[in-house]
């Protein structure tokens, strides 16, 4: 499943940005972000990984962006 891999990349990079702690998991069907700043980044990205669970990537794309 190509999407679960973008999803697991798009944790990883959160991590790497220090945006949340490094125990952070994304399992098949579910995440654990744990030292997202404010509530409403952790509602961004509930909201952009929900949808990307569904197939609707964009949202995903504007609230991690991949890396140069």
């Amino acid at each position: 499943m190509p999407r679960l891999g973008m999803l697991r990349d798009a944790v990883r990079r959160l991590v790497d940005d220090g945006e949340v702690r490094s125990d952070a998991y994304a399992g098949p069907v579910y995440f654990v972000l744990h030292g997202v700043q404010s509530e409403a980044r952790a509602r961004e990205l509930a909201a952009a990984l929900h949808a990307a669970l569904y197939g609707d990537l964009e949202s995903l794309t504007r609230a991690v962006p991949a890396g140069p």
